[in-house]
């Protein structure tokens, strides 16, 4: 799925009938549905019950169970409440009429009021960077086939700041920073890049977990799931600029990795922030990773 439209097309929900919605699912290398897919559905179908002049500014989302990457995802929406200000939607999400997944999101009306943030992290810009894509493809004979596969087929481009070798075998501390945007200009207001940004949040955060554990750049012979992830967007961006997701990833105990991020324009605006528990575990043998 190189191409953005397609990854647009696949958000773009078919209505059913009132406040019910299908989609189909992205055919992973890893063959099971990706958590950001089943993300920004729902925040695609949430946006179809809302008034125009709302946008949203938070959501907070379960996953329940492992979706299964051949049947389609219905998405049904419960109007909680819209207020003057602000409207609250319910998504939950189904296969075989069995929820796999369940999120409240939060619209809100364009307002003003305070203004700060945090400054951006003092890293190099993506200029002159490498992408992951041209990193797999120097180290692919390396590489497990389900990554390279994932990585070139991906809408996105990612340049990592901090180097990365594929023969270095120590662990790292709980820090990364990515510059990422999507490859082709992106049509749309801003609904449209906030569900492409949801999309894209949900790369990069578990691994984050994993690098005080595993030796090398690869987690190897672990399964991982997401369990929950929240997010929150604070101001206007376009997913097709560049932009720089720093990551961090304060503890991991009982099986559980807990990751979060904030990203900012190339700038300094910070726009969005995600945090996300996921279950890290030993894999056994036969267990898909």
């Amino acid at each position: 799925m190189k191409d953005i439209n397609e990854l647009i097309e696949l958000i773009e929900l078919k209505e059913l009938s009132p406040n019910i919605y299908v989609g189909q699912n992205y055919q992973a290398p890893w063959n099971r549905v990706f958590g950001g897919q089943v993300l920004s559905q729902a925040v695609s179908a949430a946006y179809k019950t809302v008034p125009k002049d709302r946008f949203a500014h938070s959501m907070h989302a379960y996953f329940l169970l492992a979706g299964d990457i051949s049947i389609p995802i219905h998405y049904e929406v419960e109007s909680v409440r819209d207020g003057g200000s602000f409207s609250t939607r319910r998504v939950v999400a189904k296969q075989n009429d069995v929820p796999i997944f369940i999120t409240s999101i939060s619209f809100q009306s364009k307002q003003e009021g305070f203004d700060h943030q945090i400054d951006m992290p003092n890293v190099v810009g993506p200029e002159g960077l490498k992408s992951d894509e041209d990193l797999v493809n120097k180290y692919k004979l390396f590489v497990p086939q389900n990554i390279l596969q994932s990585i070139k087929t991906r809408p996105f481009e990612f340049r990592p700041v901090e180097k990365l070798n594929v023969f270095d075998r120590s662990t790292k501390p709980p820090y990364k920073h990515i510059w990422f945007k999507a490859k082709e200009k992106v049509e749309g207001g801003l609904d449209v890049h906030q569900q492409l940004l949801t999309y894209v949040s949900d790369y990069n955060l578990l691994t984050t977990a994993t690098l005080p554990h595993t030796k090398g750049p690869i987690p190897k012979d672990l399964f991982m799931a997401s369990l929950d992830h929240a997010m929150w967007f604070h101001r206007d961006f376009r997913i097709d600029e560049w932009m720089l997701y720093a990551l961090d990833s304060p503890s991991a105990s009982n099986t559980r990795g807990f990751t979060r991020g904030n990203i900012f324009t190339q700038k300094g605006k910070l726009v969005a922030s995600v945090v996300q528990e996921g279950l890290i575990r030993k894999a056994k043998k036969g267990t898909l990773k």
